[in-house]
């Protein structure tokens, strides 16, 4: 069963220098009210949590939820002390864990082993309201399974949402999850991943729309030879917060990461932060790790902040590395398609399409990559990029 209490760590009344020493509890109370002087929450803006940081709150009903699964695939509603639920992780930080005990009941989709789904299968979420609500969700897949599966946040929504991956041994999971909500709306998401042995994930964050989008995606790679990619792809406008956090913990021997995170700003105000981490601890020996992020600033007044944090405690690894920048339009492609009579204004589209594009199609889904693009589309011409 699940350890639901704070898990001990060794650095007491020390401020916490990395993410494995942050605190581990499903309880509210084991956690100090959000502040900007805690490192989590240091660029976020408070008056846009919206009560998703409090002991109570509701919980999303199943009313708020659409579920189109592919045949094999099977879901069910569970009670939260159910000994499943924490089988991933626990939430890192108080918002988190307000949304875990507030959700009495957890969605539990499962891929049973030995089966290979075909085609992708949706899970949408519209809560229809600006009151905060909390979610839990459990997607599990067996032993050599195959699947797909979308995780779609539309609508209009205050969200506090946990949702835990299970990949058993020999797994493979392409999990996109997609905030395209309205104006008004605020999303804060811990995603936990546990991967088996030879199991492999592909994780992809994509945000576009939301007062306040926040998404903290964990993949613990405890068993060898795992694989993880975690990608992730944003546009942001003016009236846009979105916060994207990456945790890679390379526990187990010869195993593989790669996170990749590319975003666009325009607007005043527009601001997005990258946080990622990566700790390849003693006993991950072979790992291979990288990580990077890049922000195109298109318009003056936008934010952009990134910073990617990589701690190693062995030697005994195949690579690691980090990258990450922000900046404007490279002039000198912009130089070489105007050289060739095609106008400005459509010569950085095409550099922002381009740009993003990259990252939109390492989703695989065809319907969501043509309805992303069409999005980035429509939010270009907004403001004549």
């Amino acid at each position: 069963m699940a350890q639901h209490g704070i898990e001990a760590h060794s650095h007491t009344g020390v401020p916490i220098q990395t993410r494995n020493e942050r605190p581990r509890s499903a309880s509210v109370s084991d956690f100090p009210e959000v502040s900007k002087l805690q490192e989590i929450w240091r660029y976020i803006p408070q008056d846009l949590i919206r009560g998703l940081d409090q002991e109570v709150m509701g919980e999303v009903g199943q009313e708020a939820i659409e579920l189109k699964l592919a045949a094999g695939i099977t879901s069910r509603w569970v009670d939260s002390t159910d000994a499943l639920i924490g089988s991933a992780g626990l939430p890192e930080d108080r918002i988190s864990a307000a949304a875990w005990t507030n959700a009495s009941k957890t969605m539990v989709i499962e891929i049973p082993k030995n089966t290979e789904i075909d085609g992708p299968s949706f899970i949408e979420i519209n809560p229809k309201a600006h009151e905060a609500k909390a979610l839990h969700i459990v997607l599990v897949i067996g032993a050599n399974s195959q699947a797909t599966v979308v995780l779609d946040h539309v609508g209009d929504g205050v969200l506090g949402e946990n949702v835990e991956l299970v990949l058993e041994d020999g797994a493979k999971l392409d999990f996109i999850t997609i905030a395209q909500w309205n104006k008004g709306s605020s999303h804060i998401s811990s995603q936990f991943a546990k991967i088996g042995k030879d199991a492999e994930l592909k994780h992809v964050v994509v945000s576009l729309g939301g007062d306040l989008v926040r998404v903290t995606p964990a993949s613990y790679l405890s068993s060898p030879g795992g694989k993880t990619n975690m990608y992730g792809v944003y546009l942001a406008d003016t009236g846009n917060y979105f916060e994207h956090r990456p945790y890679v913990d390379h526990i187990a021997p010869n195993c593989v990461s790669d996170v990749a995170y590319k975003g666009a700003l325009q607007g005043k105000g527009a601001h997005t932060v990258w946080v990622g981490d990566v700790l390849i601890r003693e006993s991950a020996v072979g790992t291979n790790s990288y990580e990077l992020n890049r922000n195109l600033l298109l318009t003056d007044g936008a934010r952009a902040d990134s910073v990617p944090n990589l701690e190693i405690e062995t030697g005994k690894i195949e690579g690691a590395g980090h990258a990450s920048a922000s900046g404007r339009f490279d002039d000198l492609q912009l130089f070489y398609l105007m050289a060739r009579g095609i106008s400005e204004p459509e010569a950085k589209q095409l550099v922002v399409r381009g740009f993003l594009n990259e990252m939109i199609q390492k989703i695989g889904v065809a319907q969501i990559e043509e309805r992303l693009i069409a999005a980035i589309e429509l939010e270009l011409e907004k403001v004549g990029v």
